[in-house]
């Protein structure tokens, strides 16, 4: 893996990178430039935009907008990990959390789903967004993970493609070892779901349990809040399956 360098400040931006090109940034990221980390006109940055990989690029300040001038590619797109979050909405700041978190796991794409026990059922998709390019700047990750829109727990599950595993990680199965659950997953696509914090419906379950490809996974005797159940099964999935090894 190629070494990351920590110490650049690193944006995000959604135009074509080159050797050469000149890309304008936005208020909001010219602000951040001049006035949040003061920096001035021919300082250093990095820039990625998920496709074309990471580049050296110099600030060119201007009275009233800012923009930056593309210097070398120091480090080539790699393909994200074709790993699914499938999960119940939660409330304002702890949802930000736990997208921000996911990101950092390697997550590809992230599914809000809604259940019969979710207190939450809208879903602010540009807030989910601006916290996946936060999380990615701020982590040294190359690419972004794609945002889908709510979806209900029946038309995820009539329309699941039977070739991607689900890891189904159910507060009401019985505690185990988890690496040994997931020690036969294999190499497959992948894609975890973490329920609403009053619990799976027991039709809902019933129904997940019949779904094809589907292994059940316990995360200890503790009930744990949706965000840290985010954390904790990610990380057991990219090491025993993911690509962490």
């Amino acid at each position: 893996m190629p070494r990351y360098d920590f110490r650049s400040p690193r944006l995000y931006v959604d135009a074509p990178l080159g050797e050469g090109t000149t890309v304008a940034l936005g208020s909001a990221q010219a602000h951040y430039l001049g006035a949040v980390l003061r920096l001035k006109s021919g300082a250093r940055v990095l820039v990625f935009n998920g496709r074309d990989g990471e580049w050296s690029a110099t600030i060119a300040a201007h009275r009233r907008a800012a923009s930056l001038v593309v210097g070398e590619r120091v480090r080539a797109q790699t393909a994200a990990a074709d790993l699914h979050y499938l999960f119940a909405p939660l409330k304002a700041a702890r949802h930000d959390y736990m997208v921000q978190k996911a990101v950092e796991m390697g997550v590809s794409l992230l599914q809000p789903v809604l259940t019969r026990h979710g207190q939450v059922t809208r879903v602010n998709l540009e807030r989910m967004r601006a916290n996946s390019i936060e999380a990615a700047e701020q982590c040294g990750m190359l690419s972004l993970p794609e945002i889908c829109p709510p979806l209900a727990l029946a038309r995820l599950l009539a329309a699941w493609d039977p070739a991607r595993r689900l890891v189904f990680c159910d507060e009401d199965a019985e505690a185990g070892d988890p690496l040994a659950a997931l020690a036969d997953v294999g190499r497959a696509p992948l894609a975890v779901l973490i329920g609403p914090e009053g619990g799976f419906a027991e039709d809902e379950r019933a129904a997940l349990l019949k779904a094809p490809n589907v292994v059940r996974l316990s995360l200890g005797p503790r009930i744990l809040r949706g965000d840290t159940a985010a954390v904790a099964a990610l990380a057991l999935v990219q090491a025993v399956i993911g690509d962490w090894r």
